[in-house]
This record gives structure tokens, sequence and C-alpha cells, in this order.
């Protein structure tokens, strides 16, 4: 039941944070086997979701820790993420996919979790207050992460630009 009533939470954000479809789906399975064995640990007190995504989010760090990820761009077009506009028109498709990869790799490239706390806010819309109970931080501690990685974020799409430019 747990499986499939957060399934598709726990793999966005998964998603989100690998930036691959295979990597996600496998983290997701790996993050809900981690549950099997704390589910007894939950205090139910807390509110549910955010205990899992605190569970999802220490299981990507750790494994990013672990791994050392480093990408250079996402695996494919994932056509789930395609907007209509782009499905009519070619060439917006492959501006759009050539923005994703670009904002993919300047995501790559920050701190994990640094990475974590913009994707949390930005990219999956929750409050500030949100991520910061999912990341067990301080208000304040969250809100300059996030902006410090949004600043990151545009030095490393300009200098992307102007290193297009003198191509």
């Amino acid at each position: 039941m747990l499986v499939n009533a957060y399934s598709k939470r726990v793999f966005n954000l998964a998603y989100q944070f690998a930036g691959s479809y295979q990597e996600a789906e496998d983290l997701t399975q790996d993050i809900f086997l981690k549950l099997c064995g704390v589910l007894p640990k939950y205090d139910f007190r807390r509110n549910f979701t955010a205990w899992l995504l605190t569970l999802a989010k220490n299981h990507l760090i750790d494994t990013y820790r672990r791994t050392k990820w480093e990408k250079s761009h996402r695996d494919e077009f994932d056509e789930h993420f395609a907007s209509p506009k782009a499905a009519h028109d070619p060439e917006t498709g492959l501006n759009q996919e050539a923005d994703r990869k670009l904002i993919w790799e300047s995501l790559n490239r920050l701190g994990a979790d640094t990475r974590m706390a913009v994707i949390l806010r930005d990219i999956q819309d929750k409050s500030y207050e949100e991520v910061a109970e999912v990341m067990g931080l301080p208000l304040g501690t969250v809100k300059s992460r996030i902006n410090r990685g949004r600043l990151q974020l545009a030095r490393f799409l300009k200098e992307k630009k102007e290193d297009d430019h003198e191509m």
C-alpha cells in the first residue's frame, strides 16, 4: 500500500536528483527497501510524507556521496516531461531538451545538499518550511542554501552561455 501511495513522489524526487530515469527507478526501489527496515522506528506523531521524503533525501545524498555521481547530461530525452507544444514543433522540442540538459548539467555541479534544497523548492515547488522539514534544517539555513544554489546555477548558466558565444 505504501509503495502504491508514495512511489510517484519518491520516484519524482529521485529522478530530479539523479537526472536519469533508470537510476531513479533503482533509487526508488532502494528507498522502499530501506523503508521496510526502518518503518518500525516511525513516530506516528510525525507527518509520514515528510518523514518518507526525509528518508529518501538522506538515501539520495548518501548514494551521491558514496558514488560521486558525475553526470554531464541526462540519459535521454524523456517524453514524460515533454510539453504538448514540443510534440507539435520539433525545433521547440530540441530547444527544450537542450535547455533541460543544460539545467541538469548545472544542477549536477552543485553540492548534494544544495542541489536537494533547490530541487525540492524550485522543481518540486515545496514551501521553504516543507524543505526545512524534509532536510531537517532550520528555515534560515534552507533559505540561505537555496539562494546560494540559485546564484551558483545562474553563474554556471552564464558561463555556459559565454562559452557558447566564444565558439
